[in-house]
């Protein structure tokens, strides 16, 4: 697949870019749709061009950090922030994400797939708009049925 990506991505922790401390939810818990969990958020990817989180880094299973898995998961799946990170996509679609190993894809159209994958238009895309993040609404406390 062709792509336009004109920047690159890079890890927050690998460049010396900042964010705000609401943007910073990297260690946070990230569920699905459905309350599953699906691990803590290892990394931020940013581009170099508008210093933008672009995608989470989820990182679960392994023991002491060693053999865990990574998923990459677009910013623009986050629906919600607050003690943990939800977003709108089940487990099993996450589990079955392209997987990503350096040594062997093209940066530019690996992310360009998952963009796809997840049914999100691509950052360097025609029309794209920024999600809120990190401001989402609260959520609305659940209420009791009257009986």
């Amino acid at each position: 697949m062709a792509t336009n990506n004109p920047a690159k991505l890079i890890k927050l922790s690998d460049s010396d870019q900042t964010v705000t401390a609401e943007e910073d939810i990297r260690g946070l818990s990230v569920k699905d749709k459905d309350g599953e969990d699906l691990g803590q958020i290892d990394a931020l990817l940013i581009d170099d061009a508008e210093k933008k989180v672009r995608f989470l880094v989820v990182a679960s299973g392994g023991f002491l950090g060693i053999g865990k898995e990574k998923s990459f998961i677009p910013v623009e799946a986050i629906t919600r922030i607050a003690d943990e990170v939800t977003i709108d996509q089940s487990r099993e679609l996450v589990a079955g994400a392209p997987g990503y190993d350096p040594e062997l894809v093209d940066e530019a159209a690996y992310y360009e797939d998952v963009y796809g994958y997840y049914g999100y238009m691509p950052y360097w895309g025609a029309g794209y708009a920024y999600p809120t993040f990190p401001y989402y609404p609260p959520v609305p406390p659940a209420r009791s049925s009257d009986k």
